[in-house]
């Protein structure tokens, strides 16, 4: 289950990169971001979130602002996939590699070892 978290994790990381990216390069390039490469790699990484975005909001909602929807849904499933990470190196693999130095930042904002 770890794992799983791990993974779901990582990709909420890099489906928001690639949505700030994108919209980056929507700002910067203008008219011309439809013959920019980068623009077109980033595309299609994000159309599959961006289309699940259109698929849940109401119809009211406009379609320049899908990309909004779908970051705030990228930024939930990573916050909510980081607090499950976190309660499984706490409660059952605080020995995992990626769980070490995790547990080691809790225990100082904590104030010392807990437990």
């Amino acid at each position: 289950m770890l794992q799983v978290a791990i993974i779901i994790k990582a990709l909420a990381e890099v489906a928001g990169f690639a949505l700030i990216g994108q919209g980056l390069l929507y700002l910067l390039a203008g008219a011309k971001r439809e013959k920019n490469g980068a623009y077109q790699i980033l595309k299609v990484v994000t159309s599959p979130i961006l289309k699940f975005a259109r698929i849940i909001t109401p119809r009211f909602v406009l379609d320049q602002h899908i990309g909004l929807v779908a970051f705030f849904l990228v930024f939930v499933i990573w916050y909510f996939a980081g607090q499950q990470k976190l309660q499984l190196c706490v409660t059952q693999h605080p020995d995992h590699p990626s769980c070490v130095q995790m547990i080691k930042t809790l225990e100082e904002r904590r104030g010392g070892p807990q437990g």
